[in-house]
């Protein structure tokens, strides 16, 4: 007996983040998806978040905007912008009006909404991260990994989004680590 396979909305069809889209790695890049044990803490020097030619993590975030713009927020996405909003702020409370309560409401509504044309996007909530962070810094390694492993543990396949949170904090942190070399 033959079972059809649900569909998929587009923004499921995303291909995952691999090892080697956003790392250096010599072991077959871009060929598995990123797991849990892929996400490790580097060390960053302090000058990295005082610098002002740097990526911050407001700007990370209005980069996942940008690309991954109608991708439906769902609650790994809430779940990576939370971490981000608690690195770049370095409280664990969620700010009231933040981006992390938007995010929240819009993964809950979207959650109810069938018609996928009337669901909040990473844009509607991140397109204006900077100016809603009370404080915000340079992103660093370990910033990217935090995120990137809240996305992951939120997401029922454990993969992140092409040009998401995670992958958007994860390219700020490699290029702020080569502008600092």
């Amino acid at each position: 007996m033959s079972q059809q396979q649900p569909q998929r909305h587009e923004a499921d069809q995303l291909e995952p983040i691999k090892i080697g889209d956003v790392s250096n790695v010599n072991d077959e890049p871009a060929s598995n998806p990123i797991g849990p044990q892929d996400v490790s803490a580097d060390a960053t020097t302090p000058s990295t978040l005082t610098d002002p030619g740097l990526i911050t993590i407001g700007e990370a975030l209005e980069v996942a905007a940008l690309s991954a713009a109608d991708k439906p927020i769902d609650q790994s996405d809430v779940a990576a912008i939370k971490a981000a909003e608690m690195r770049a702020t370095g409280s664990s409370e969620i700010l009231p009006g933040g981006i992390t309560s938007e995010a929240q409401y819009a993964a809950a509504r979207n959650s109810q909404t069938d018609r996928l044309e009337d669901q909040a996007t990473l844009s509607d909530v991140l397109a204006d991260a900077s100016s809603m962070l009370p404080k915000d810094r340079a992103v660093t390694r370990e910033d990217a990994d935090r995120v990137v492993a809240a996305e992951l543990t939120n997401n029922p396949d454990m993969t992140i989004t092409l040009g998401g949170v995670g992958a958007a904090m994860a390219v700020a942190a490699r290029r702020n680590q080569n502008a600092t070399i």
